[in-house]
């Protein structure tokens, strides 16, 4: 069965596990990766296939990058503080209340 996402694009969460935070910038209703990437993940850990994927403007303590999760290894992330990924103002601007709110897409 295939449920509808729980997080929204520009929603800011948090990794469960690990220790990252980013925004939401897309999302794919089942896995849509590599066979290879899944593989990758540790089989005791690996997530199911048949939920969403959440693709992330990400970052830790020491960078910013793209990562893929799966929604059960999401969290609402409560921090406060703005992101500083250098891609989320192509995509994103905030709001007064710190929410990222996606640009147009009428600017083709």
């Amino acid at each position: 069965m295939i449920r509808s996402a729980k997080f929204q694009i520009g929603q800011v969460v948090k990794h469960r596990i690990y220790p990252f935070r980013g925004v939401v910038f897309d999302v794919d209703p089942i896995f849509d990766n590599t066979d290879e990437w899944y593989q990758a993940i540790p089989e005791e850990i690996r997530p199911s296939k048949y939920q969403p994927y959440y693709h992330l403007f990400a970052e830790n303590e020491e960078t910013e990058y793209i990562a893929y999760v799966s929604e059960q290894n999401l969290l609402i992330d409560d921090v406060l503080e703005p992101l500083r990924h250098p891609q989320i103002g192509e995509v994103f601007t905030q709001n007064d209340d710190g929410e990222y709110v996606a640009k147009s897409r009428l600017q083709h």
